[in-house]
């Protein structure tokens, strides 16, 4: 007993260890500390930029591409510690990789120079956190308007509207794919918590996916390290330095490392930003930090105006104390005189805008000192991960939603916020995001096949530039592809091809569809278990299912049919990225006796279906190859209807695949081993 046990350990720790193995591979860090896929260096066509090698790295050659523009070649005109680079005269503006070859490897890195045709007047930013990126599994269901933990609930609420199970992958992919289609956006800026986990490194490759997708579309992305990004082993070699600077014309953003959970810049920092900040005495400064500054307002906890006063004046500053983030304000009185010298700060430089993340909710709050200067603190909700609070709220709570909105700033360092007030009634409420990707979600499938994507788009028709990873030799299926296209371009840049579009989305549900031929071929799906192994009358149990396709799953669902009635449940990804395995909730089944049904159609409408039959009689395992258009996709069917059991007329064969992830099915396997063991050792 005491064996199997300790081979269940090992297979867990094995398991775990082989996520989140060091590759060998250069990432972006391992040669460059600045810039990197988080924080690009910006330049017009003939300035001189400065890059940052790692120390003992020798760069051999640089070169920027996108797939419209390039390859450039890079002139290195000063090399020491610090390398100086001339930007072509020719060079088209646009967001490029760059290409290194060095002493340390040759690598790729996406949106790592941002070349303008001039400087922006207007800075426009879609203001993203909380992406929550994981390996594994992190969701929330959304219906509309509404989010929730619990199926159950959200069945309640959603009353014959599109649940979808939203991932945390699939949910920041969305909103950099929503804001990238956007022409009023200039940049995309990521206030922290990157991934869920600082050590999973599958995560933050998946982010630089996203990263890279948005790079081929044209938009850049900027990012501050969060505390789930600490500590910060991944961080440095994937996303970004943790604390620096970046000059765009008349701004200057500065991004603040607030070091996990101790919650807060030190105040060699302060002296640092202070010190950019005196050498750049005319730009607007822009400060971007995880944790909120602020918590409360003489308006109260939502946010409002703190006015009039001054962080200089004794009395004043004893009165604002109460307002202050228990992360910035909370802990000691070290604490209080870095959060007195930063509000110091801000009124000495007059930092116009500070953005933020953290606490998963919109807060808003507008500081405006004695001369009468305003500063705006925005604090965004989650994007990838609302997990604090759902909507509609628990009793005596606020709401939330997987949310971003757009912030613009002029060079005279008025700020407006789109959209907002129009929307909600006031810049002062639960509210002051977009419901991206609440209602804008996009489900990427690549294979050796071809690539698809499918859009749920309930904000009406959307327009604009979609890039997308593609095998070689694919091309546009346009008897399976329902949006409005025009391929701008295709390129190969590093080990991937993209193809940028110029796109229409429909509202409703459509899709994408680029591959090497007709699909033909069925899924494969297979029920791999349950959550408890003997799921009981009435009580919630979970359904993993083993999925196989060469070219992606558009829609999977479970149907229980018990009592003559057939209800769906959508089943969520148990990984980030192109996932082998699905999962569905189930709130419970009041009966002794019902089938279990799981259904999953491709992008080409060809289904599979398998079914188990709980109580007396036992599996059976089928395949119903049929045959529909996109638009008769059924993503997440939600309410109880009356129908027949689905009719089966073909076997197929099972196929189980290894799961990606932090906790992949066999890990959870060994872990739902482990108290049955140690229940027979106790008899």
């Amino acid at each position: 007993m005491r064996r199997i046990v300790a081979f269940l350990l090992v297979l867990l720790t094995l398991s775990l260890i082989n996520v989140n193995q060091a590759s060998a591979e250069a990432f972006p860090g391992d040669v460059l500390k600045y810039p990197m896929p988080g924080a690009p260096v910006v330049a017009l066509p003939g300035e001189v930029v400065e890059i940052r090698p790692q120390d003992g790295v020798d760069i051999t050659s640089l070169s920027i591409v996108s797939v419209l523009n390039g390859p450039y070649e890079l002139e290195i005109i000063e090399k020491d510690t610090t390398l100086k680079i001339k930007i072509p005269e020719n060079v088209v503006p646009d967001v490029y990789f760059l290409q290194i070859k060095s002493s340390k490897g040759e690598v790729t890195i996406p949106g790592a120079v941002w070349i303008l045709k001039e400087y922006p007047k207007v800075l426009r930013i879609a203001h993203v956190s909380d992406t929550h990126i994981t390996s594994g599994t992190k969701f929330g269901y959304v219906c509309g308007e509404y989010f929730q933990r619990d199926m159950k609930k959200i069945q309640e609420l959603c009353d014959g509207g599109i649940i979808v199970p939203l991932h945390s992958y699939v949910a920041t992919d969305s909103a950099y794919t929503y804001w990238a289609m956007d022409d009023r956006v200039d940049v995309t800026i990521n206030t922290g918590d990157v991934v869920d986990t600082a050590g999973d490194g599958k995560g933050y490759k998946l982010m630089l996916d996203i990263i890279s997708h948005a790079t081929a579309a044209g938009r850049p992305t900027i990012i501050v390290k969060g505390n789930h990004d600490d500590p910060p082993n991944y961080y440095p070699r994937l996303i970004g330095p943790t604390d620096y600077y970046i000059v765009i014309g008349k701004f200057i953003i500065i991004a603040l490392d607030s070091h996990g959970d101790e919650a807060h810049p030190y105040m060699n920092q302060l002296e640092w930003m202070e010190k950019v900040l005196e050498d750049h005495p005319d730009k607007i400064p822009i400060v971007i930090v995880h944790h909120p500054y602020w918590y409360s307002a003489p308006q109260g906890w939502i946010g409002g105006r703190i006015e009039g006063v001054s962080a200089f004046d004794d009395e004043d500053w004893q009165e604002m104390i109460q307002y202050g983030s228990y992360y910035w304000f909370g802990r000691n009185q070290e604490h209080l005189d870095i959060a007195r010298r930063f509000l110091q700060d801000v009124e000495k430089y007059n930092i116009k805008l500070i953005m933020s993340g953290h606490i998963h909710h919109d807060k808003l709050h507008i500081y405006v000192d004695k001369n009468g200067n305003e500063h705006w603190f925005v604090t965004s909700t989650a994007t990838g991960a609302p997990d604090k609070e759902t909507n509609p709220p628990r009793p005596g709570r606020s709401p939330t939603w997987y949310g971003s909105k757009i912030i613009e700033i002029d060079e005279n360092g008025n700020i407006r916020l789109p959209e907002i007030e129009e929307m909600f009634g006031s810049l002062f409420n639960d509210f002051i995001s977009l419901p991206v990707p609440q209602k804008f979600i996009t489900i990427r499938w690549t294979t050796e096949f071809g690539s698809a994507v499918k859009f749920i788009n309930l904000l009406g028709e959307e327009s604009g530039k979609f890039a997308i990873e593609i095998p070689d030799g694919a091309q546009v299926d346009t008897s399976v592809t329902n949006v409005t296209y025009k391929l701008l371009g295709e390129r190969k840049i590093g080990d991937k091809t993209y193809e940028l579009f110029e796109i229409t989305v429909p509202k409703g549900i459509s899709q994408l569809v680029i591959s090497k031929g007709k699909d033909t071929e069925d899924p494969q799906i297979d029920i791999s278990y349950f959550t408890p192994s003997k799921p009981m009358r009435g009580k919630p149990f979970k359904v993993y299912i083993s999925v196989k396709d060469n070219l992606g799953i558009r829609d999977i669902y479970v149907e229980i049919e018990a009592n003559g009635v057939v209800t769906k449940y959508p089943a969520i990804q148990t990984s980030g990225g192109r996932a082998e395995y699905f999962m569905a909730e189930i709130p419970g089944v009041d009966a002794d006796g019902y089938v279990i049904r799981v259904v999953a159609i491709d992008f080409y409408g060809n289904k599979a279906t398998v079914e188990k039959t709980m109580g007396e009689i036992e599996t059976s395992t089928t395949s119903t190859p049929t045959q529909t258009t996109p638009s008769e996709t059924t993503t997440s069917p939600t309410t109880p209807t009356t129908s027949s059991p689905t009719e089966t007329t073909s076997s197929s064969s099972p196929t189980t695949t290894e799961a990606g992830g932090v906790c992949g099915p066999a890990t959870i396997v060994a872990l739902a081993l482990l108290p049955l063991l140690a229940a027979k050792k106790k008899k």
